[in-house]
């Protein structure tokens, strides 16, 4: 229970912000253009509560799941006519169709009288204004997310910049296991990867990001070994679809500090107590391999099968060798003692103009990986099971709040926050692109399209859009630990 209210909080934080400096964008450029904004609203559906300045009145509405800004105009029912023109003048919606339902259809209006009789020429409203400010409008809710998404790395890099106390620079493969997919492309332990994908000298973190976008296909990679480049053809399983994928899970178990894994506590009648480690002791080496991490060494005792093992083991210096036999205890096989913490972290606040170089940095590469994943998936290469929906997004800001660090609040804010600014220059009908391609067309063909033709695009664009969120949400809930026992 705890988790998941701590995931919806986190969820209603997240999006709300990003829902709101994304509406931001419009208003401001809306008010700048001399634009008549009668609602900003986050939610929709039934006004809760909120308040009225001037023309505007700032909501909240029941269905906090969106927002929008609503222009004088922008419907098709307060359609204006200046003197002398014909009718059929219209705008597109900033956001989303469902502000037709907060102010109900054919209700009257300020521009539309209730006795049904043509509209005055209203100069304020939003189809009144050129269609290059128009496009402006539509341009400023993305602009407001990707300029957010700057703005909290240049944050996060200049005030906080979190890294390892002790850093192993290098993608460093620190053991491989047998009968995996790793083991079949010729990893070996110690292998240092300087090629990925195409990706030059990558971190673990754009290896696990390929390998993801990868999914049942095969990637190129390099490593080096004894000081030659060595080509490796490496299948990704198609378990990296999946949402709790981890390049372990393909038999890659990386390195990511150096030194020895620490004990800190001995639980007693465990294999690690007859065995004879106490706590302090350091582990230098298991069955001869260096490793460095809780995780590889679990990994290599479920590979063994709970096979004895050699243990070299540091303690107060002087170097023991050990003997112990796993047992399986819980979910697989153990030792049974508590390591010694985990990766220390230490900040490393950077000047303002290199956080703010970073923060392109990480913002561009983002952006293009989200392009990326968008072009895969209209070529059939990425399966649409693998993007998340709001149930995803909610486990992953639970997950991200209730970790210690900041790296993951920052990353993962900025990154719903790029991915929103990107999706929403899609030129789909409903988002930003759509209204701002059709503003274009009419540009070029000098005169409106046909109000009823621009209906019925809408209309089938918000169906596609609901049955989508619809698979989308049911995707995602299939995921959920609770139906992990039902899938094949």
């Amino acid at each position: 229970m705890h988790e998941f209210l701590v995931s919806v909080v986190a969820f209603f934080v997240l999006v709300g912000v990003m829902v709101i400096v994304h509406e931001l964008g419009h208003f401001t450029v809306a008010k700048l253009c001399g634009v008549r904004v009668e609602a900003f609203a986050f939610g929709f559906g039934p006004r809760l509560f909120g308040f009225k300045i001037g023309e505007t009145d700032y909501k909240v509405c029941l269905l906090p799941l969106g927002g929008f800004v609503k222009m004088t105009g922008e419907m098709a029912e307060q359609n204006l006519e200046a003197p002398g023109k014909a009718s059929g003048k219209t705008s597109m919606p900033i956001s989303s169709l469902a502000y037709k339902v907060e102010q109900g259809m054919g209700e009257a209006t300020e521009e539309t009288p209730a006795n049904g009789g043509t509209p005055a020429y209203d100069p304020s409203a939003f189809t009144s204004h050129p269609r290059w400010q128009r496009i402006l409008i539509g341009l400023a809710g993305p602009a407001a997310n990707f300029l957010l998404a700057l703005f909290l790395m240049t944050v996060y890099y200049g005030f906080i910049n979190e890294v390892p106390a002790v850093e192993v620079k290098t993608t460093t493969v620190e053991w491989v296991a047998p009968n995996t997919a790793a083991a079949d492309a010729g990893f070996q332990p110690g292998d240092v990867i300087t090629g990925f994908d195409g990706e030059s000298s990558p971190d673990w973190e754009k290896v696990y990001e390929r390998a993801k976008l990868n999914a049942g296909q095969t990637v190129a990679a390099t490593v080096e070994r004894g000081g030659s480049a060595v080509n490796l053809s490496f299948h990704i399983p198609n378990s990296a679809k999946n949402d709790d994928f981890d390049i372990s899970d393909a038999g890659l178990l990386p390195q990511y500090m150096p030194g020895p894994i620490g004990v800190a506590e001995i639980a007693p009648g465990t294999p690690a107590e007859k065995a004879g480690l106490h706590a302090g002791d350091k582990i230098t080496s298991v069955d001869g391999h260096p490793f460095h991490t809780v995780s590889t060494l679990l990994a290599y005792m479920q590979a063994q099968q709970g096979k004895p093992m050699a243990l070299t083991v540091d303690r107060n210096g002087s170097n023991l060798s050990i003997s112990a036999e796993p047992a399986k205890l819980d979910t697989g096989y153990k030792l049974g003692f508590t390591a010694a913490g985990s990766m220390a972290i230490r900040k490393d606040p950077l000047s303002l103009g290199r956080a703010f170089t970073k923060s392109i940095a990480f913002c561009e590469s983002n952006s293009l990986l989200v392009v990326e994943v968008l072009q895969r998936l209209f070529t059939h290469k990425v399966a649409v099971t693998q993007l998340s929906g709001p149930v995803g997004i909610a486990r992953m800001a639970g997950e991200a709040a209730e970790m210690k660090e900041w790296q993951p609040k920052f990353g993962l804010a900025v990154v719903i926050s790029l991915n929103l600014g990107i999706l929403n220059l899609l030129p789909f009908p409903i988002l930003d692109g759509g209204m701002i391609l059709f503003l274009l067309i009419e540009s070029v063909m000098r005169r409106d399209i046909n109000m009823e033709v621009k209906e019925r695009i809408y209309q089938a664009a918000f169906v596609l859009i609901m049955a989508f969120t619809v698979f989308i949400v049911f995707s995602d809930i299939s995921k959920l630990p609770l139906f992990a026992h039902i899938k094949p």
